[in-house]
């Protein structure tokens, strides 16, 4: 294990990974459950989406902690299900086997920009400062999704305000957050996955826990069934035979799967350039090989690839869009650093397909203090920006704040992105522009106009 991970050489050991990998898992859990609530709004089976989800969720952790040696864990994108859902099968009318088909033809897509490089070009066309800016912004955009988890905060009014604290949730949370920031000041190894638990106790008197499904088993063996249904849909007479049928569709499909695409990308980028500078898990050895090298020869190559295929293997299984999830930052603070925490994470989602009442009692309670702790430890990133220089500041600014308030990594670097070419023509500095920043900016630009046009 030690020669396969080279644990020693990252810093770290056995105990840490398995803790990381712990922790990664219980900040993410959730998908398993919110995942077919969401795609089952469109026909499809939430059982068969079940068991979709966590296949696409262990194919792809598996492929990101074997091949590429680095601790981050995949599943279905929140956000990108809702798109699939809301925006490719109401507003559009597709069917859900049609949305799968142009998912799969997305994850082709993925493999082959990482594969001729595309995808390193653009990381390596992003300046320091949008980096620095990019990590920080993703730490707003953790700790966010941790306060609107546990209600903190509430927009009845029509703007965000402070929630009363006047119910046991929002209590127990309270109480996690405290127990959580107590360990972690005092420096506890282990401290944010000890607060999960505690916290997950603590709310069994407070009745916010429910221990009455740990008995429910039934409902796997027709989970099985339905997968059936899901299974390669995306091939059959429903998807791929009528997705393509109506020419007069056609522009729509490829503006469809173009949407796909570019966010799953930028929110994957954004991740990797969020998390793995600060933590070090793509360090300057590592940005050299991805310079330099060809084929899979750095971390970052493999990373990508593992990213890219997990988005098609989701779609022959029935689900949305797969991806690096943003709560793997709760396992890199706990020390996650190689693929083993990922191996951990991918098996006890392989569990939970046989523990799913007990991974239910896990309330977000008790995750959201490990996202708002995480969140807190990578909004540091922003020291590393002159603040006081506008022509850095501005786009920096746009970058952070648009990942939090839109709830949305790729529309934080698409605002970024935008700002500074902006800031840069201002400047009539144009030509320090990177040929592939214009591109991108140019399609965030286009899939904004093709999204209010849709």
């Amino acid at each position: 294990m030690e020669k396969f991970f080279k644990l020693k050489e990252h810093g770290t050991s056995v105990s840490t990974e398995v803790v990381a990998g712990i922790t990664t898992f219980f900040a993410m859990a959730y998908i398993i459950f919110v995942n077919p609530g969401m795609l089952s709004q469109t026909g499809m089976p939430a059982g068969a989406v079940f068991l979709a989800t966590i296949i696409a969720s262990v194919a792809g952790t598996l492929v990101m902690g074997l091949f590429a040696n680095v601790p981050y864990a995949q599943a279905p994108g929140m956000g990108l299900n809702a798109f699939f859902t809301y925006t490719v099968c109401f507003g559009l009318g597709f069917t859900w086997q049609e949305a799968l088909m142009m998912v799969f033809i997305c994850g082709i897509i993925n493999v082959i920009i990482t594969v001729t490089k595309i995808r390193k070009l653009i990381i390596k066309a992003i300046p320091e400062s949008l980096q620095h800016a990019i990590g920080g912004g993703i730490g707003i955009f953790v700790a966010y999704i941790g306060l609107l988890n546990i209600g903190m905060v509430n927009f009845e009014s029509g703007v965000p305000a402070l929630s009363n604290f006047d119910n046991k949730g929002l209590i127990l949370a309270l109480v996690g957050i405290v127990i959580t920031f107590i360990l972690l000041i005092l420096k506890v190894k282990g401290a944010i996955i000890i607060g999960i638990a505690a916290t997950t106790v603590l709310g069994i008197p407070l009745k916010v826990v429910d221990l009455s499904t740990l008995g429910a088993t039934a409902g796997l063996a027709d989970s099985f069934k339905d997968l059936g249904t899901t299974f390669g849909a995306a091939f059959g007479s429903e998807g791929l035979g009528s997705l393509f049928s109506d020419a007069s569709r056609i522009p729509l499909v490829i503006m469809t799967i173009f949407a796909f695409s570019l966010s799953d990308t930028f929110d994957t980028i954004g991740t990797f350039i969020g998390t793995g500078r600060k933590s070090g898990i793509f360090d300057e050895a590592d940005e050299k090989a991805l310079e330099e090298g060809t084929g899979f020869k750095s971390k970052m190559d493999k990373a990508l690839f593992a990213d890219s295929i997990a988005t098609s293997i989701g779609a022959i299984v029935g689900t949305s869009n797969t991806t690096t999830y943003v709560e793997s930052a709760a396992g890199i603070g706990a020390g996650g650093r190689t693929g083993l925490t990922s191996v951990v994470t991918a098996a006890l989602f392989l569990l939970s397909i046989f523990l799913a009442p007990i991974v239910g009692i896990v309330p977000t309670q008790a995750t959201a203090p490990a996202l708002i702790a995480v969140g807190i430890m990578m909004i540091s990133s922003f020291k590393e920006i002159k603040w006081d220089e506008l022509e850095e500041a501005i786009p920096a600014f746009f970058a952070a704040i648009f990942m939090a308030l839109c709830y949305s990594i790729s529309y934080g670097i698409a605002g970024g992105f935008i700002f500074y070419v902006i800031v840069k023509i201002v400047k009539g500095k144009a030509k320090d522009i990177n040929p592939v920043l214009w591109v991108a900016t140019a399609l965030f630009i286009a899939n904004f106009v093709i999204l209010a046009i849709i």
